[in-house]
């Protein structure tokens, strides 16, 4: 499967095309815009929430919702365009409109100065457009579609916040318990935790500042032998980590016990493997994140990413103006104090994606029928 995305954050739509999925997958768009309103919740949140209502509509590889086999688009109207048609429209735009949003004091820790040098460009917004996180929004819409199709081979993804600029919650939980997070304010499971972290929120909003964190994503039912060990491009964890990985402020990938496990010996780091009639082959510990070899093993994945602090700062970073290269403080465009809560929606929808293309890069399968029937015919 190919999944492209397309679109600006403040244009008049977010597009993305998914190619290759099998046809007869039953397609809820409810639960699609239950994923999209869960992305755009959580403490810390910005005003443009308030502003974007994100419904996903379904314009072509559909039918009585059912999948075709032909290429799925869907699409996301951005309610905001019409505020910014003049300045962002394909064609004709005012050119007073345009220097009004243009944006030329680039901003620390974004893509506005390596994208405007990259594609000669002079103003900032051609370049952080499509650099927003407004982006994974289609990318959410995208991720439940994949959900969806992993979920009818017994495939579950869950996940939760783990720690918010250094308040971290130390728990471990069962992976019944995780569906808990998405009823929370912060998506964290220790209520005495969350509320530390939202203090802690609240102190960096009054200061003009911003937190990042960490977000611990978990995946149960997936048989052993997805990815491929014999080339390094197909390793799940690989593609796991590249995925994560182009997620906008995504800065470290954790699989299993991840850089803990530089602090250990080999024996208090490989799980042993066990075996008898009933359960097969089976571990008593999970420290790789089942994932050996590139390739999963049947046990539970375990998957941590970090996110870097909002690079937005409602009191600016110091900078230059990149026309007349004088110091400044950065401009300042609507934002966030923290969006870790939207970020481990993001990670869900990209860990059901990368996981949906090594199901069928396995198993191929033109319908559903033939792919539930391989996957169940799997030790």
């Amino acid at each position: 499967m190919r999944l492209t995305t397309a679109g600006e954050s403040h244009g008049r739509a977010l597009v993305a095309i998914i190619e290759g999925l099998p046809a007869h997958l039953q397609v809820n768009i409810g639960q699609i815009n239950e994923a999209l309103a869960l992305r755009q919740q959580g403490y810390g949140r910005g005003e443009r929430q308030k502003i974007e209502k994100d419904r996903v509509e379904i314009l072509t590889g559909m039918r009585n919702g059912e999948t075709l086999g032909s290429p799925l688009t869907l699409c996301i109207f951005n309610q905001d365009y019409a505020n910014w048609e003049a300045s962002m429209s394909a064609e004709n735009c005012s050119k007073e409109a345009m220097q009004e949003k243009a944006l030329t004091k680039v901003r620390p820790g974004h893509a506005d100065l390596v994208g405007m040098q990259k594609f000669a460009q002079t103003d900032a917004r051609n370049i952080l457009e499509r650099a927003s996180a407004r982006e994974t929004a289609i990318r959410v819409a995208a991720g439940e579609v994949y959900r969806q199709f992993l979920s009818t081979l017994g495939v579950e993804i869950a996940g939760y916040v783990q720690e918010v600029c250094g308040v971290k919650d130390g728990g471990r939980y069962a992976f019944t318990e995780l569906s808990r997070a998405k009823t929370t304010s912060l998506g964290m499971l220790n209520a005495d935790v969350e509320k530390q972290a939202m203090a802690k929120i609240d102190e960096l909003k009054k200061q003009g500042d911003t937190a990042g964190g960490v977000v611990e994503i978990r995946v149960k039912g997936l048989k052993s032998g997805f990815g491929n060990v014999m080339t390094y491009a197909e390793k799940l964890d690989a593609q796991l980590a590249q995925g994560l990985m182009s997620i906008q402020a995504v800065k470290g990938v954790e699989i299993g016990e991840g850089f803990a496990l530089a602090y250990k010996s080999g024996r208090n780091v490989h799980d042993e493997i066990f075996y008898n009639e009933e359960k097969g082959f089976y571990r008593e510990t999970n420290r790789a994140g089942g994932i050996e070899g590139g390739m999963s093993n049947g046990e539970e994945l375990l998957l941590r990413v970090v996110m870097k602090p909002i690079p937005t700062l409602m009191q600016g970073l110091q900078t230059v103006e990149y026309v007349s290269k004088e110091r400044c403080v950065a401009a300042v465009e609507r934002g966030d104090v923290c969006a870790i809560f939207t970020m481990e929606r993001i990670c869900e929808a990209v860990v059901a994606e990368v996981l949906a293309n090594a199901v069928i890069k396995r198993l191929g399968g033109d319908t559903m029928y033939e792919v539930n029937a391989r996957y169940t015919a799997l030790p």
